[in-house]
């Protein structure tokens, strides 16, 4: 049944299309509600996209994609239920990077096969930036690497977990600059960004869509920006390379995916017709 979903995907832009347009494929799947499993706790980057793909896959295909969140362990929790769903397409995963790609090589022991899930689409993917509590004492990229080389282990930064994308570029970030930093890892987005706002962490690497609006409600401040150049809105904010951190690159990306299915002769077109859903979402 997944691979009807990735038909579905496929049939660009999905969201946009008439239903006398649905393909044949519709008329069976969904039958009956899909469970999608969220990685996070709800407010975050991940969640708040999933939420908006699962209303419109509820409105295009007439069945429910109900949410779930199961934050914790970088996202091994909720991986670990999807792993262990029946491979149908009516449990669905939407994660972070981390239980897709890193986590394997950063615990131990994991309860699910990463490789073993089924790519559906990315949904959203962003740069990621320097993010500082509002009453930091640096202003600038550049006088915040200096403050956090006099003041090595005095700095905190927060992530949405161990081996999440702003707890890695963090470690890049550190490895790269001689600095030392002390990790607070949270369980999500939310909040590791409510406690930066109280000022109870220095700073996070974080994706842009989230850290863009509390830099405009000056809740917190944008230092600078993991891209290769400014981005146009922000063209104020310079790059980690203009501040002094050569080839300094970090993004991240929301996918939803799923228990394995047998990929059939459809599956490289359903998967690289994804991404023309994504742009058309």
């Amino acid at each position: 049944m997944l691979r009807g979903l990735l038909l579905l995907v496929a049939t660009g832009p999905l969201l946009a299309m008439p239903a006398v347009a649905q393909p044949d494929v519709a008329a069976t799947y969904p039958s009956r509600n899909v469970r999608v499993i969220v990685t996070v706790p709800a407010g975050g980057g991940v969640d708040s996209v999933t939420r908006i793909f699962a209303d419109k896959l509820q409105r295009r295909l007439g069945q429910a994609f109900v949410i779930e969140n199961q934050a914790g362990a970088g996202g091994n929790v909720g991986a670990s239920t999807v792993y262990a769903a029946a491979p149908d397409g009516y449990t669905l995963m939407s994660s972070q990077p981390a239980p897709l790609t890193t986590n394997i090589a950063l615990y131990k022991k994991l309860s699910f096969d990463p490789a073993a899930f089924e790519p559906v689409v990315i949904m959203s993917r962003f740069p990621n930036v320097l993010l500082v509590r509002k009453d930091f004492p640096a202003k600038t990229a550049a006088e915040f690497i200096a403050y956090a080389k006099a003041n090595p282990g005095k700095l905190n930064y927060g992530s949405q977990g161990i081996g999440t994308t702003s707890h890695l570029t963090t470690e890049l970030f550190m490895s790269l600059t001689g600095t030392k930093m002390v990790h607070v890892p949270y369980k999500g987005t939310a909040p590791a960004l409510n406690d930066l706002m109280a000022s109870q962490v220095d700073f996070i690497f974080m994706e842009l869509s989230s850290a863009v609006r509390l830099h405009q409600g000056g809740n917190a401040r944008i230092l600078a920006v993991a891209t290769d150049r400014r981005l146009d809105s922000l063209r104020d904010i310079p790059t980690m390379n203009e501040a002094g951190v050569p080839n300094f690159l970090s993004d991240t990306w929301n996918a939803l995916s799923g228990a394995a299915q047998d990929a059939g002769p459809d599956h490289q077109q359903a998967q690289s017709g994804g991404e023309r859903d994504r742009r058309g979402a």
